[in-house]
């Protein structure tokens, strides 16, 4: 382990490399390649709804509940584990815990079956805890390793480096899928074993580029032995932040827009590729799977410029206003998806959502760190900035997921999910008076 300073530049680059390590989850994982390979598994045995626990649901309903109930586990866990990190100055152990928990879980989704049902929704379940649970201890260390000054880009640089890392992973996971006889990879589901490889490969790739960052992030000085009395002191701390609201009146009135919003944006996230792949007129599997990939690299690749473009209107007209147009697009964006049905519809919503995915993140997460009060306890508003975007998740999948199953559409649920970034828009004008007035 390196000891460097706070603000040093090499700090801040091994933090941000972290973004280069894990996004490769969230991209060919939540994004690409296993809801293709998800979907796929029903096509093949031509069906729609299956059992379980003694329920008929619908598949795409089913992975939207798991989703739901995973970030549930994760925002009533992290207070704790944040809690115990905080006391015993070890989170950094805690964020190599979950780093490596996802990334076995996602070797572990190559032997997921239908018949292997079961197994597979676990490891789907413990792939999201690790990747999420790790970010609460990660997005925790951007004050501690940066000045505010310099927080706006370090955030953006993250999130590129991860744009870009993921999107090298998904070319070889694409030409993997598209070509598999070139690695080697032969029979006639040669396509989906190349798609099992793939989950491998993020594992591997997590672990892997997530030592460097490992290396030079700094480990706590503090010592303290756990006991049952620190326990709960992350619930206490998110407690402790709560009441500290109330003095902070521009933080409150964000945190609430931010709630609302985010609902909207990751529900959209996690849920586009499977959007595409059961709502989408695709002439065959062939160009589905290839389509669904194009436009997931479409996205990726806009959205790195997207998160620079919005740093630097952030940087003319200041936060709120930057988010407040990156909202109203997302509005547009909502809505029009509810007329999408051919291929070159969709392309063009997936560059729409490229710019506007990768500066809404970012943005919104430095914004967050600018309104915090002075405190070293960056942590605990981190985990409360982390609860609140998991719990919002929890709303919005399972909101997403009961309009999919009662309606059998997925055009109904995105939508109605057009009405959260409206009132979205609405909180933040009242945040940006507050802003105008200092």
């Amino acid at each position: 382990m390196a000891n460097l300073e706070k603000g040093s530049k090499k700090l801040g680059t091994a933090w941000a490399f972290y973004d280069w390590a894990n996004s490769v989850y969230n991209l060919v994982i939540s994004s690409a390649i296993f809801p293709i390979y998800y979907g796929a598994l029903f096509k093949i045995k031509g069906i729609t709804m299956i059992d379980f626990l003694g329920f008929e649901i619908k598949n795409t309903a089913l992975i939207s509940f798991v989703t739901a109930f995973a970030f549930l586990i994760v925002a009533i866990m992290s207070p704790l584990l944040s809690g115990i990190a905080d006391f015993a100055g070890n989170k950094k152990r805690f964020m190599q815990f979950f780093c490596y928990l996802g990334a076995l879980s996602c070797i572990g989704l190559a032997f997921f079956t239908l018949e292997n049902l079961y197994f597979g929704i676990i490891c789907f379940f413990f792939g999201l805890i690790g990747f999420w649970g790790s970010l609460v201890f990660y997005n925790s260390y951007l004050p501690d390793i940066a000045y505010p000054e310099q927080q706006d880009k370090l955030s953006a640089k993250g999130y590129s480096l991860g744009y870009i890392g993921s999107v090298l992973l998904l070319l070889l996971n694409l030409g993997m899928v598209m070509f598999p006889e070139k690695f080697g990879i032969t029979g006639e589901d040669a396509a989906m074993k190349a798609m099992q490889y793939s989950f491998v490969s993020v594992g591997i790739w997590w672990i892997v580029f997530s030592q460097y960052t490992f290396y030079y992030l700094p480990k706590n000085t503090v010592n303290n032995k756990v006991t049952k009395n620190v326990i709960f002191n992350g619930y206490k701390e998110l407690k402790k932040v709560w009441h500290q609201l109330e003095e902070n009146i521009i933080l409150k009135k964000y945190l609430g827009s931010f709630f609302v919003y985010s609902m909207a944006v990751q529900t959209v996230m996690l849920v586009a590729t499977y959007f595409g792949e059961q709502e989408i007129a695709w002439e065959n599997d062939s160009q589905r799977t290839i389509g669904l990939i194009i436009s997931i690299l479409v996205i990726q690749i806009v959205a790195v410029f997207g998160a620079i473009l919005t740093s630097k209107l952030s940087e003319e007209i200041g936060n709120i206003k930057t988010l407040i147009i990156i909202n109203s697009i997302w509005i547009v964006i909502c809505i029009y998806a509810f007329f999408v049905v051919s291929p070159v519809q969709f392309y063009a919503t997936a560059g729409f959502v490229g710019l506007v995915m990768g500066g809404i993140q970012s943005l919104s997460r430095s914004t967050y760190s600018k309104f915090l009060p002075e405190t070293n306890d960056t942590t605990s508003f981190f985990s409360f900035y982390d609860v609140a975007e998991k719990i919002g998740i929890v709303i919005g999948m399972g909101i997403f997921a009961t309009i999919d199953q009662i309606s059998g559409s997925m055009r109904n649920a995105i939508v109605f999910l057009a009405l959260f970034f409206i009132i979205g828009v609405f909180l933040l004008t009242k945040v940006q008076k507050i802003v105008a007035k200092k």
